[in-house]
């Protein structure tokens, strides 16, 4: 049977999206293809679903590829892929760009290769993830549909410019580290004044999830979400207070700042 889709990488990450498109019935397991070296992991996936196929990279031919292994790898699977009648490669690699993508898999002459860049985030792995697109030189906008169709099978996706995609890494990208550190903060401080571990834990994590799905349900304004449980001289006005004073608005613009700078870094030539 032709393969519909092959994932070179069969991480956490590959997993999910595997697991969408399947949930979704985008395609039937036997359909998909999984290049993975680590035994453990093929086990895994293997046990999740046992009539996807797993193949090498010399089997990878003429078949739409998602390439979800780590940055410092891509390059060696993009040679390798180069030159197997491979015609779309949606790339979920941080930091590696377009152009590095497009010079290893047109390293063999012919129809250039077209390609997709994302960066998508980890909530994806609980169907919840936000992620941002862009199309290389030869891709067309049947390809980035594609794309974003198969992202969307794991949560929203927004289409941009490549420039965007290093800010969008500061954000979304590295965002649900910020918010865990934010959950790790809010239980310590809990326990700090007196509540037990297990309590604040399970209090801070129900916060944070509830919190998030007001801002999503609700259409508001972030700040105006904010008002409406700030009253004048409460608690929560003191608490903001005393976040304001300290400073979180400048920390998070710096942290996104950092990160995206870093992503710019791992992405130069």
């Amino acid at each position: 049977m032709t393969l519909k889709l092959v994932f070179v990488g069969g991480g956490k990450m590959g997993e999910a999206l595997i697991g969408g498109l399947i949930a979704r019935s985008w395609c039937q397991p036997s359909e998909l293809g999984i290049v993975e070296l680590s035994e453990q992991r093929r086990s895994v996936l293997g046990a999740l679903w046992p009539e996807v196929r797993f193949v090498s990279l010399d089997e990878v031919v003429n078949t739409d590829v998602v390439i979800a292994v780590k940055p410092q790898h891509v390059g060696d699977v993009a040679v390798a892929l180069a030159g197997n009648g491979i015609a779309r490669v949606l790339s979920i690699a941080a930091g590696v760009t377009i152009q590095a993508l497009e010079a290893g898999l047109d390293s063999v002459e012919g129809d250039p290769v077209r390609v997709v860049r994302a960066m998508p985030n980890t909530p994806a792995l609980v169907g919840a993830g936000a992620s941002a697109i862009a199309g290389g030189t030869a891709a067309g906008e049947e390809d980035v549909e594609w794309a974003a169709n198969v992202l969307t099978s794991v949560g929203t996706v927004a289409v941009l410019e490549e420039s965007k995609l290093d800010a969008v890494t500061g954000l979304s990208g590295s965002g649900p580290a910020y918010v865990f550190l934010v959950a790790e903060a809010m239980i310590a401080a809990g326990v700090a004044v007196g509540l037990s571990q297990a309590d604040a834990d399970a209090l801070a994590r129900q916060t944070i999830m509830g919190a998030g799905r007001l801002l999503s349900e609700s259409g508001e304004d972030p700040a105006q979400l904010r008002k409406n449980v700030t009253s004048p001289g409460g608690t929560t006005a003191e608490g903001l207070a005393v976040l304001e004073e300290r400073g979180l608005r400048e920390a998070f613009a710096a942290a996104v700042a950092a990160a995206a700078a870093r992503s710019e870094e791992l992405g130069a030539p």
